[in-house]
């Protein structure tokens, strides 16, 4: 088992960062509520996130640092490091305005924490809180100009373990050296080994899954996004023909995109029953415009269509799912389950329904982790490197009712779209795209004649993991290209616009 980084979550923002950039080093973190410590013997050190809350207000977000301090290594991260100089005797106190934004360390002492830092090192605020005084036994490291606690430390002899705090994010890309920082104590002063990599996932979690399943068979829906693909690939080196894999075609899916990826799905092996359900999902969306009834009733026709081809094998015993990390980490919110996940992603029905355990082979893994593996794996790339598609499909890019004539309209218009991407180079700058069809008609001309036909969005946008996105910025001459390629090419759409909309506060898709 590879050594774990334990970071406990007070609600912030950057939480998942930390754990991004723990694991860019090679070390895997795991992210658990400041209020559920799990045994910390399985951990070689302890990171307290920041928090919207502030430490002097009555009902701050309470840790038992008695549990954590001098047991592990701990790293307090703003509100983690201003709570452990409250706690500990300090003095934390509002600001008289929110320090928000770059700063520059301005004195910077020797110490293997702040190994290759040097003096005026960029790093970022964010809080509301400044510690006035550290606590009995405690150091001070660095300062900037407008506060002079932005790193301290336990004395070598005041706890058994050390303990370091910094007012500022090391996680954010605006802290110029926060990787280095972090790696300085995670390597140099908590002793972790950097062995996490693609390539070690891979062999200890195909181990894993044939341990556990044994010579049970195994049964997975695959949706041809890069979740599934991987999840599928490794159960497929693990337990081989007892994994069976059901692809269902629900009509909303991209132009040819059925019949590209069942090819590509046998191609790696995978043994994969192609379902052709369009009629059937077309049948039951006809006349619903509602985006939240559209989900619903893709979400329960998957549903029939996935119970039905199961119950034609025998012998099942588990479900599959591609679940990563963010929904394992959605779930313990600090805040509590999520009220926004979007009810396409309501199929847990499925294991209860079947009576099927559940196997989630990446539940420890963000996207970009998936992708580093699916390489390793050698998935090919058409499917690796996919853009996200949302699991409703095409119904989310029409707004309004879906009919047969609807979805090869915008099957068209979003295959000019993406092949353009690929053909200038531009799919990779991009996180997400596509075309949506909107309920939209408008006056043109084409010849010597006027038109009244449907008009078309289309989206490009730049992300980590969805959570946040920045519109793409396309260049104009290829927009051009692709509205021309549109109406020349697809009839029924006269008119073509670009959406420069940020998510928040639009969201990526438009249902």
């Amino acid at each position: 088992m590879h050594e774990k980084i334990l970071i406990l979550d007070f609600g912030s923002q950057y939480t998942q960062l930390i754990a991004r950039r723990v694991r860019e080093l090679n070390i895997y973190s795991e992210i658990v509520p400041y209020n559920k410590i799990p045994e910390l013997a399985d951990y070689k050190a302890v990171i307290l996130s920041g928090s919207p809350f502030s430490v002097t207000d009555p009902k701050a977000l309470q840790v038992d640092l008695d549990k954590l301090i001098g047991k592990k290594p701990v790293l307090g991260v703003c509100y983690g490091a201003q709570y452990i100089a409250q706690k500990l005797g300090g003095s934390v106190q509002r600001s008289e305005k929110r320090e928000y934004g770059k700063a520059n360390l301005g004195t910077v002492k020797r110490d293997p924490f702040l190994k290759g830092i040097k003096k005026g090192s960029q790093v970022w605020m964010s809080h509301g809180d400044t510690i006035f005084e550290i606590p009995k036994g405690f150091k001070v490291l660095a300062g900037t100009e407008s506060i002079p606690v932005a790193a301290f430390k336990a004395e070598n002899k005041t706890f058994d373990q050390p303990v370091y705090c910094i007012q500022f994010h090391p996680e954010v890309t605006h802290s110029i050296d926060g990787k280095k920082l972090l790696k300085n104590f995670l390597v140099d002063i908590a002793g972790c080994t950097p062995s996490w990599t693609p390539a070690s996932f891979v062999g200890q979690t195909i181990a894993e899954l044939k341990e556990k399943i044994g010579d049970e068979k195994v049964i997975m829906g695959l949706s041809g996004g890069v979740d599934s693909t991987v999840a599928a690939e490794l159960l497929n080196r693990a337990i081989g023909k007892n994994l069976t894999c059901i692809f269902v075609d629900n009509g909303l899916l991209r132009k040819d995109e059925f019949e590209e990826v069942l090819e590509s799905y046998n191609g790696m092996g995978l043994n994969v029953i192609g379902v052709d359900a369009k009629k059937r999902f077309w049948d039951e969306l006809k006349g619903e415009s509602d985006p939240e009834k559209k989900r619903k009733i893709i979400g329960r026709v998957f549903i029939e269509v996935f119970e039905s081809e199961a119950n034609k094998l025998e012998g099942i015993e588990w479900l599959g799912q591609g679940t990563i990390y963010p929904d394992v980490i959605e779930s313990v919110s600090v805040h509590g389950p999520s009220v926004t996940i979007k009810s396409h992603h309501n199929v847990g029905g499925l294991p209860d329904l079947l009576n099927l355990k559940i196997i989630e082979p990446l539940r420890s893994l963000f996207k970009d982790e998936v992708r580093k593996v699916g390489r390793e794996l050698g998935i090919p790339d058409a499917i690796n490197g996919r853009h996200p598609f949302p699991g409703p499909g095409l119904a989310i890019r029409i707004l309004g009712d879906i009919t047969p004539e609807k979805v090869t309209l915008l099957q068209e218009a979003d295959a000019i779209f993406i092949n353009n991407l690929k053909k200038h180079n531009l799919y990779n700058e991009v996180w997400q795209a596509g075309v949506i069809l909107l309920p939209v008609q408008s006056v043109g001309v084409m010849g010597d004649e006027r038109t009244y036909e449907q008009a078309v969005a289309l989206r490009a946008v730049n992300s980590m993991d969805g959570m946040t996105a920045e519109w793409s910025k396309l260049p104009y001459e290829f927009l051009g290209t692709v509205s021309s390629e549109i109406i020349n090419n697809v009839r029924g759409i006269n008119r073509v616009v670009y959406d420069i909309s940020t998510k928040p506060p639009a969201t990526i898709e438009w249902e």
